[in-house]
């Protein structure tokens, strides 16, 4: 079956079908660093890291590249007041460095892995004179000019420029107007090259001393990384004009086919409410596991498609923390029955098949532009079949519970669930069986497989000690 997504551009459930069979090149608006990383920045990260493990899953390697925006005013006005009086530019390289550091170490408590050999993260700091070369084809190509030092792209070059936003072009200029401090031709011309003010980080180019617009760093480094044509742009749906709007222009202006399909996940707003440090509603992903584990905001974000908006509330947190729940009583039951949740071994080919119904009602959700939602009720019935099992237990039931229990675990990574968090539970009467087969094992002279029940106990951390009378006692490792 074809994934089928919804493709901003053409406002409709495409067909997936990616430029080389076998790679997925996708490319993501990241972070500017300039704060702390905060819940949006994670649903945006989770958003897209889902949509790679999924791809991944279907058999296609991917090539992702997210880009970090380190040269920007957000940037320059953070670091005038962190380090007055300090040399700009360097200051600026110290909150980029800073706030990326924050950034990952967020991810990694996430669970997003951040490793080179899972994503590329270029910096527009090490973009710049790629992005001079850029700007240069643009004003050769005649759809861009230079004015007083600053670089202008000319919009009346575009074509069918508004086609990802929705937007007529005469609609757009009657609410648009030129700031004082601009020396452009038209109001809907945007910047490729700022020429610096004083005081602030500039870099050389032909045009005189500056730094790169917003927009550009983006077409350059996706161009650099994925080529001139790839599979799948992606960023937040607040992104969608001007910012992925002027990338399609210049792009498309510099003679490259860019992105094909369009991927914009719904905004995130706090009790109703768009999250901002004035409101007081400001919650960064620390606050987040400070109080919950990683699982726990991913379920929240799973529980809404990434098209749609999403509410967060710490009562929302509380229902998913509730129905987080439903995992732990499992695998609380299994640790409890056989001193392990993963019980190992498949199961027959008829009993695959009954557990196989699972999957390709999971693929088949997901393949409908990454339904999450469905897909997680999907794990929740799968739970609700292990119980079942294991309310009538019988040994021959062991393989089906195990391929159950593994395809819980399969899905799961997929959603990027881990449920490391949830803590082992081993029953005192589960652990005196174990030290009975052990008994038996020596007494057979089977020294060697009673020496292995011994260490397995004892990463469960349960510690063994054999009395002189030939008994043997237990307790639980401190």
């Amino acid at each position: 079956m074809p994934i089928f997504i919804y493709n901003s551009l053409t406002r409709k459930k495409d067909p997936f079908e990616p430029l080389d069979t076998k790679e997925v090149k996708m490319y993501v608006c990241g972070p500017t660093v300039y704060d702390e990383p905060h819940i949006g920045h994670a649903r945006s990260a989770y958003i897209f890291d889902v949509i790679r493990r999924y791809l991944i899953y279907k058999g296609y390697k991917v090539r992702f590249a997210r880009n970090v925006t380190d040269v920007d005013d957000k940037i320059i006005d953070k670091a005038a007041k962190e380090f007055p009086g300090e040399d700009l530019k360097k200051a600026c390289q110290g909150v980029a460095d800073k706030y990326l550091k924050s950034y990952h170490e967020a991810l990694k408590e996430l669970g997003i892995d951040i490793g080179r050999e899972v994503i590329l993260e270029p910096k527009a700091s090490d973009y710049i004179p790629k992005m001079v070369v850029f700007i240069q084809d643009l004003i050769k190509r005649g759809v861009a000019y230079s004015s007083g030092g600053d670089v202008y792209f000319d919009i009346t070059k575009a074509k069918n420029y508004g086609k990802l936003s929705n937007q007529a072009l005469d609609r757009m200029e009657a609410g648009s107007r030129v700031s004082p401090t601009e020396n452009k031709r038209d109001p809907l011309d945007f910047a490729l090259w700022k020429s610096a003010k004083e005081n602030e980080p500039s870099w050389d180019s032909p045009w005189g001393k500056g730094r790169p617009g917003w927009h550009i760093e983006c077409s350059v480094m996706s161009s650099d990384i994925l080529g001139d044509e790839f599979d799948i742009h992606g960023g937040g749906l607040d992104l969608i004009f001007p910012h992925h709007e002027n990338e399609i222009a210049q792009s498309e202006g510099a003679g490259k086919k860019f992105a094909h399909f369009w991927i914009h996940h719904g905004l995130l707003t706090i009790n109703g409410q768009k999250m901002a440090k004035s409101m007081g509603n400001f919650i960064t992903i620390k606050d987040i596991l400070h109080k919950y584990n990683p699982d726990i905001l991913k379920l929240f974000f799973l529980s809404a498609h990434y098209a749609s908006p999403i509410d967060f509330s710490w009562e929302k947190m509380e229902q998913n923390n509730n129905a987080y729940d439903r995992f732990a009583v499992l695998f609380n039951r299994l640790d409890e029955k056989f001193g392990s949740r993963r019980l190992m071994g498949g199961g027959s080919d008829s009993e695959q098949h009954d557990i196989q119904k699972f999957k390709l009602e999971f693929e088949k959700v997901m393949d409908d532009n990454f339904n999450t939602p469905q897909a997680i009720s999907i794990l929740f019935d799968l739970v609700n079949f292990c119980h079942k099992i294991i309310d009538q237990y019988k040994e021959s039931d062991r393989l089906i519970l195990s391929y159950a229990v593994e395809t819980i675990y399969e899905l799961g990574k997929v959603l990027g669930l881990s449920f490391q968090y949830i803590p082992q539970k081993i029953s005192d009467g589960w652990v005196d069986s174990q030290i009975e087969t052990r008994l038996e094992m020596k007494k057979s002279s089977k020294f060697k497989e009673a020496d292995a029940i011994r260490k397995a106990l004892e990463e469960k951390g349960i510690i063994l000690e054999d009395t002189k009378d030939g008994k043997t006692i237990w307790r639980r490792k401190l």
